[in-house]
C-alpha cells in the first residue's frame, strides 16, 4: 500500500508541475497580461513601466518563474483585481458553498445511481431495466441549465415546495462556523437554520445530480453485467452458494473498480464548480466566482488561483480512488 501511495504521489507532483508552468506561461501570453487588467483605462507607458517594475515582469523569464512558484507554495496569489482583497479570502468564501453542493449531489447520485444500476443489471430486458436506460439517456442528454430552470418554476413556483435561490432564507440568524450552513447548524446545535439551509439545498442538489447520477447508474449496470457473465460467478452459483453471498462477495466487489473511477471523476468535476447550476440557483460558491472573475474584471489573480485549486481537487480524488482500488482490490497492491 505504502508503496502504491509514494508512487501515486510522485506522478501527482510532476502533474500539478506541469500545471503550474502551463499556468505561468499562459498568464503572459493573453492579450494585454495582468498588467493591463490591473489598471484597466487608467494605462499609460508610465503606469505600465511602474507597473513591470513593481511586479517583477521585468527581470528574466527563469527569475518570474522562480517567484512564482513560491507564491503558489507559500499560498500568496495576490490581490483580487475585482475586490482588491487577498485571492485565498476570496475563494474561502466561495469554496465551502460549492463543497457543500457538490457533496450533496453526489451523494445523491451514488444513493441511487449504485442501487438502480445494480437492479437493472439484475433485470436485464425487463421493465425495470428499460425504464432505467430511458432515465439515464434522458439525464444525460438534457442541458442542466433547463433543467434547473425547470425544476425551479416547477417546484419553486408552482408548487412552491422548494425557495427559488440562495443558501438559506433572508434574516435566519445563523452562525459561521465551516462555511457548510447545513453542518454548522448541526455544530451550534442552531437545527432551525441548518433544517433551512437543508430546504434550499435539495433542489440545486438533484438538478446538479442528475448528470453524475445517469453516467453511475450506466457504468454500473454495465460492469455488473460484465461480471455476471464471468466463469467465477457461475463457479460460485454451482457450487450452491447463497445469492446474498454471491452477490456481496463476487458481483458487487468485482463491479465497483470502474463504478468508483467514475465516482471519483465526477466529484472532482462537481468541487472544481458547477457554473450553471449556481447561476441558475444563485447559489454563490466556486462556479459564480469563476463567472464574475472571467466576464469584465479579467481576474487573473483569482481565476489563476481556481484553476490551480481545481487542479489540486481532481489530483486529491485521484489519489483517494487509487486508495480505494487497494482496498476493492487487494491485487493492485502488489502490482
Amino acid at each position: 500500500m505504502l508503496r502504491v501511495v509514494s508512487r501515486r504521489l510522485i506522478q501527482l507532483f510532476i502533474t500539478l508541475l506541469a500545471l503550474m508552468t502551463l499556468i505561468f506561461f499562459w498568464l503572459r501570453s493573453l492579450p494585454g497580461g495582468p498588467v493591463d487588467a490591473l489598471l484597466g483605462e487608467r494605462a499609460t507607458p508610465e503606469t505600465r513601466a511602474r507597473l513591470i517594475k513593481a511586479l517583477g515582469y521585468d527581470e528574466p523569464i527563469w527569475v518570474q518563474y522562480g517567484h512564482f512558484l513560491k507564491n503558489v507554495v507559500t499560498g500568496n496569489f495576490g490581490n483580487s483585481i475585482r475586490t482588491g482583497e487577498p485571492v485565498m479570502d476570496v475563494i474561502s468564501r466561495s469554496f465551502p458553498a460549492t463543497v457543500e453542493l457538490a457533496v450533496a449531489a453526489i451523494i445523491i447520485a451514488i444513493g441511487l445511481g449504485v442501487p438502480l444500476g445494480y437492479l437493472a443489471a439484475r433485470h436485464r430486458g425487463r421493465a425495470l431495466d428499460n425504464a432505467t436506460i430511458i432515465l439515464t439517456l434522458v439525464g444525460i442528454s438534457i442541458p442542466i441549465f433547463f433543467l434547473g430552470y425547470l425544476l425551479k418554476d416547477w417546484l419553486t413556483q408552482s408548487v412552491h415546495l422548494f425557495p427559488p435561490s440562495g443558501r438559506i432564507s433572508t434574516g435566519m440568524d445563523n452562525t459561521d462556523v465551516t462555511g457548510l450552513f447545513v453542518l454548522d447548524g448541526l455544530l451550534t446545535r442552531e437545527f432551525d437554520a441548518s433544517a433551512d439551509a437543508l430546504w434550499h439545498l435539495v433542489l440545486p442538489a438533484l438538478t446538479l445530480a442528475t448528470i453524475p447520477l445517469a453516467i453511475i447508474i450506466r457504468i454500473t449496470r454495465a460492469s455488473v453485467l460484465d461480471v455476471l457473465d464471468a466463469d467465477y460467478i457461475r463457479t460460485a452459483e454451482a457450487k450452491g452458494l447463497r445469492n446474498p453471498t454471491v452477490r456481496k462477495r463476487h458481483v458487487l466487489r468485482n463491479a465497483m473498480l470502474p463504478v468508483v473511477t467514475i465516482i471519483g471523476l465526477q466529484t472532482g468535476a462537481l468541487l472544481a464548480g458547477a457554473v450553471l447550476t449556481e447561476k441558475v440557483y444563485n447559489w454563490g460558491g466556486l462556479g459564480t466566482l469563476i463567472t464574475d472573475s472571467i466576464s469584465g474584471s479579467r481576474d487573473y489573480p483569482v481565476l489563476q488561483a481556481l484553476i490551480l485549486l481545481a487542479a489540486v481537487v481532481f489530483i486529491v480524488v485521484n489519489l483517494l480512488v487509487d486508495l480505494s482500488y487497494a482496498i476493492i482490490d487487494p491485487r493492485v497492491r502488489v502490482r
